[in-house]
């Protein structure tokens, strides 16, 4: 998985499958763009305007652990 931030556009992306070229692109909600692969996977999501939801400079990243 990959995240972007351009600041010149304001676009966070996030890319969860560097590997698909993207088929088709869906802007499920306003300035909330879906890009899928040829057979409807998700490959990547793009948030427009992304400084007016975000501090898109600063990520987080967490996992968790299943239990066993």
């Amino acid at each position: 998985m990959k995240v972007n931030y351009d600041e010149g556009t304001d676009t966070l992306t996030i890319v969860l499958r560097d590997d698909v070229a993207i088929a088709e692109s869906d802007e499920d909600r306003s300035g909330v763009v879906l890009d899928y692969d040829a057979v409807g996977g998700l490959v990547s999501v793009e948030i427009l305007q992304a400084s007016n939801v975000t501090d898109a400079r600063r990520i987080e990243y967490e996992t968790t652990e299943a239990d066993d």
